[in-house]
């Protein structure tokens, strides 16, 4: 099946009021296939959002796409779109969930109005057909009463019930693409599972591909086909979910792993990645990660490593992929 979208070589930059740049995101690139999710996982400060928001055309006045293209059904570069083009994607074509549903949505306005909105910017229908779109999509989430509730502002839901409602607005023109920056960060568990299980049924219905960023890689074990790591604003791996929880191929894989609490019975201590991830204008020459990495040995320092493909298919950006033998430990 041919890929929905298209990221390669996306390079981001921001520019300082002197006119000096700084590289956010470098060389990345991943596809996905519809119906597909794809995990884009890794620490805070690696350039998910920033990959996100530069696939969407939304980033910062202050930033810019140096190189690099996003293909949409395999043709359009939506880099080279001009803005007019980009409105008519947004919420269309590509949808997007945003980090903070407690702040994403206008406190001024119903949740009708601003579900309607998106849909009167992309249909030629009346305001009472958008009206009735609104009900109908917070009926879909699950928000119970939703003839009432349209009429109500963000104030009277919970941070769940704004989470469905933003996933709501997102979903409202049935978009080919739905980009959903950590939708379940700022839920407790049950809802958690509420919202995966939704946007698992709502994927099916309308067969759209979701890139799912996250930290949680007990989300992304549960919801995703593949995953993609980044690290230092470049991808370090890419692989198919179950081949990335059994055996990663890179250390920053590989520690992400260990890091995070297990449900079997056995008992071990979770792991520790020293440090922290590197400020764009503090990235180490040769393999960004090395002064992490408990394998990094001398030519770690020195050899700037490229995406390679592993012995599974996948890919990993790492000068000893070969070498090593990792997996999460007991």
């Amino acid at each position: 099946m041919g890929a929905v979208l298209e990221v390669a070589g996306l390079t981001v930059d921001a520019v300082g009021r002197s006119g000096d740049t700084q590289t956010l995101i470098e060389d990345v690139g991943f596809s996905l296939s519809r119906g597909e999710t794809l995990g884009l996982v890794g620490e805070s400060g690696s350039g998910k959002t920033v990959t996100s928001l530069a696939i969407m055309r939304l980033l910062a006045r202050s930033l810019h796409i140096r190189a690099g293209s996003v293909l949409l059904g395999g043709s359009e570069d939506l880099v080279a779109a001009s803005d007019r083009r980009m409105q008519a994607v947004r919420g269309e074509e590509i949808a997007m969930i945003f980090q903070e549903p407690m702040t994403s949505l206008n406190p001024a306005f119903t949740v009708g109005n601003q579900i309607a909105e998106a849909v009167l910017a992309h249909r030629e229908v009346s305001r009472a057909e958008a009206r009735r779109r609104a009900v109908e999509m917070l009926d879909v989430v699950g928000i119970p009463h939703a003839q009432q509730r349209v009429r109500e502002y963000p104030h009277a839901f919970s941070g769940g019930m704004r989470q469905r409602v933003m996933i709501a607005m997102a979903l409202a023109c049935d978009p080919q693409v739905l980009i959903a920056d950590e939708p379940t960060t700022a839920v407790d568990v049950t809802i958690q599972a509420q919202i995966l299980e939704l946007l698992r049924q709502l994927q099916a219905d309308l067969g759209m591909a979701i890139l799912f960023v996250t930290h949680d890689l007990g989300v992304v074990a549960d919801i995703c086909d593949r995953v993609c790591a980044m690290y230092a604003g470049q991808v370090v791996e890419q692989a198919g979910v179950d081949e990335f929880f059994a055996r990663p191929r890179h250390p920053y894989s590989d520690g992400l792993l260990r890091a995070t609490p297990q449900s079997t019975g056995t008992q071990r201590r979770l792991h520790i990645i020293p440090g922290a991830v590197p400020t764009p204008d503090a990235w180490p020459a040769g393999c960004r990660f090395h002064p992490r990495c408990e394998h990094a040995v001398d030519r770690c320092a020195e050899a700037t490593p490229v995406l390679e493909e592993t012995a599974s298919g996948g890919l990993a950006r790492c000068l000893r992929q070969h070498e090593l033998d990792l997996g999460v430990r007991a």
